[in-house]
């Protein structure tokens, strides 16, 4: 039986923690919120804000709770030095 060869190794670790916003639509709750305690949240309009230092294995972390809770994703964005947390079509 012949396996499989190892992906190669490029030594490449996983960037930085960067800032994320995460949308998700309708008012998260205190019980809920728990389960993201590395994200600041903000109740904008009819959506919650959730904001934070992420790296990519967090990110996708993050991800997989929110498919999990049965929530409503609606936009992830990473955020630049000159880019805060826009509002909804917001063109910057």
């Amino acid at each position: 039986m012949r396996g499989h060869l190892p992906a190669p190794d490029h030594g490449v670790m996983d960037p930085a923690p960067a800032p994320y916003m995460i949308r998700v639509n309708g008012h998260l709750g205190a019980t809920v919120l728990s389960a993201f305690p590395a994200l600041a949240p903000e109740h904008r309009g009819a959506h919650t804000v959730l904001t934070g230092l992420l790296d990519r294995s967090a990110l996708f972390g993050v991800l997989a709770e929110i498919e999990a809770l049965g929530l409503d994703l609606l936009e992830i964005q990473k955020l630049t030095k000159d880019r805060g947390s826009p509002e909804p079509g917001d063109g910057r």
